[in-house]
């Protein structure tokens, strides 16, 4: 998966998703990963890095 399909899997994953989104990329990382999926699970692992990026730092 390249960097603008990442992004954009990103930016949907947010707008469906809200603060959950994250979550979600790690559930979606996990079962690929546990079904022997490295390739998916690396592209989840990218998405939900971009998904943090996207959302700026936490506010406390």
């Amino acid at each position: 998966m390249d960097a603008i399909q990442t992004a954009e899997y990103a930016r949907a994953l947010l707008s469906a998703h809200g603060p959950k989104a994250e979550a979600e990329a790690a559930r979606k990382m996990r079962e690929s990963h546990d079904a022997g999926r490295k390739s998916e699970a690396a592209d989840w692992a990218a998405i939900r890095q971009a998904v943090t990026e996207r959302r700026g730092p936490s506010q406390t």
